[in-house]
C-alpha cells in the first residue's frame, strides 16, 4: 500500500460563465494533462438569484462528457435533440456530447434562493469523439450511499466502492466519482486504483490529507512555538487537492468534519485541441467543428 503524494493544493477561483453566472473554478483551460482525463471542474454555489438566474443559454459541446451534480436548487436543461428535463437536489446528469450537441442549462434556487452544484468535464478518446450523443439522468434516490460504523458516508455516483456500484454506466476513462463525508475527528483511508489520476475537492468543513513525504499532512503553514513547529493542513471550503501516483488517500477530519468529492479516472494520454466547449485531438478537427457550427452541420442526424 502506498499513500498518494499531494502534488498541489489550491483554492477554486471565482469566475463568471454563461450569461453571467458567478461560480468558482477549481481547474480548467490550463494544462489538460494535469488531471487527464478530466478537463474542467466548476462549483456553482450562490444564495442570491441574481448571481445565477441568467444561466447557461444555448451553447455547443463536442468531444467531451459533462457531469452535473446538484446539491441544492434545480437545473432545467434542454438540447437540440429534443431532450428536456429537470435536475433536483441530489440528482446527476452525465451527458456524452460526442459528435455534437447544442445544450442549455438554467438554474433555479430552492425555497431559500440557494443554488449549489458542480460540473465536471471529462475528455473522450479519439475513438469516441464523434460518437452519438446521449444523456444519463440519475435521480438522487438511485445513487447508493454506504455508511461505515464510524459515521463515514460515501455516495457512489460512478464506479464501484465498498461493494456498491454507481448507476452511471458505459463511460470512457473508467471513472470513479464519490461524494464523501468523514465525521469530526475520524481518520479514514480510501483505496484508489494506481492507474487512475485522482483529485479531491473539499466543499464543506476541513481536514488533513496525509502526504506520502510528510505523514503529518501537507506542509502548508508553520506555527513556531518555542522550538516546536506545528504543521497543519488547512484544506477547507472550495479547495482542490491534486494527488500523485499511489493506491491510498488518507484524510483526518477537522473539528466540524469534512465533505469532499473524490474523483479519479484512467488517463487518455492523447493530444488535446481545445476551444471553449469543444475538445478535439488536432487543430484541423477543431477548425472543422467551428466550420460545422457556422454552416449548420454541427449536429449530426440520428440514425
Amino acid at each position: 500500500m502506498s499513500i498518494r503524494p499531494i502534488l498541489e493544493r489550491r483554492p477554486a477561483q471565482p469566475t463568471m460563465e454563461g450569461a453571467g453566472v458567478k461560480l468558482h473554478r477549481a481547474f480548467g483551460f490550463q494544462d489538460p494533462s494535469e488531471l487527464d482525463p478530466f478537463l474542467l471542474f466548476d462549483d456553482f454555489r450562490n444564495e442570491r438569484p441574481e448571481d445565477y438566474m441568467r444561466g447557461f443559454p444555448w451553447h455547443p459541446h463536442r468531444g467531451i462528457e459533462t457531469i452535473t451534480y446538484v446539491l441544492a436548487g434545480t437545473v432545467d436543461h434542454g438540447d437540440s435533440l429534443g431532450n428536456t428535463g429537470r435536475l433536483g437536489a441530489g440528482d446527476v446528469q452525465w451527458m456524452t456530447a460526442g459528435s455534437g450537441i447544442m445544450h442549455q442549462e438554467m438554474p433555479n434556487g430552492n425555497a431559500k434562493g440557494q443554488m449549489h452544484g458542480f460540473q465536471l468535464w471529462a475528455n473522450l478518446p479519439s475513438s469516441l469523439k464523434m460518437t452519438t450523443p446521449r444523456y444519463q439522468d440519475v435521480k438522487g434516490a438511485d445513487i447508493p450511499e454506504v455508511i461505515d460504523d464510524d459515521g463515514t458516508r460515501v455516495k457512489v455516483i460512478v464506479g464501484s466502492f465498498w461493494g456498491q456500484s454507481g448507476p452511471v454506466d458505459g463511460i470512457a476513462a473508467d471513472p470513479q466519482y464519490l461524494d464523501v463525508y468523514v465525521p469530526a475527528g475520524v481518520r479514514k483511508t480510501f483505496r484508489i486504483d494506481t492507474y487512475r489520476r485522482a483529485f479531491a475537492y473539499v466543499f464543506e468543513g476541513s481536514g488533513n490529507f496525509a502526504d506520502a513525504s510528510r505523514p503529518q499532512g501537507v506542509l502548508l503553514e508553520k506555527e513556531v512555538m518555542g522550538a516546536e513547529v506545528n504543521i497543519r493542513d488547512l484544506s477547507g471550503d472550495r479547495t482542490l487537492i491534486r494527488f500523485g501516483t499511489g493506491d491510498e488517500v488518507t484524510v483526518q477530519a477537522g473539528p466540524k468534519g469534512i465533505r469532499f468529492l473524490l474523483i479519479s479516472g484512467a488517463p487518455i494520454e492523447e493530444p488535446v485541441a481545445w476551444h471553449g466547449p469543444i475538445v478535439m485531438n488536432t487543430k484541423a478537427e477543431l477548425m472543422q467543428a467551428v466550420a460545422d457550427l457556422r454552416n449548420g452541420t454541427f449536429i449530426k442526424p440520428l440514425h
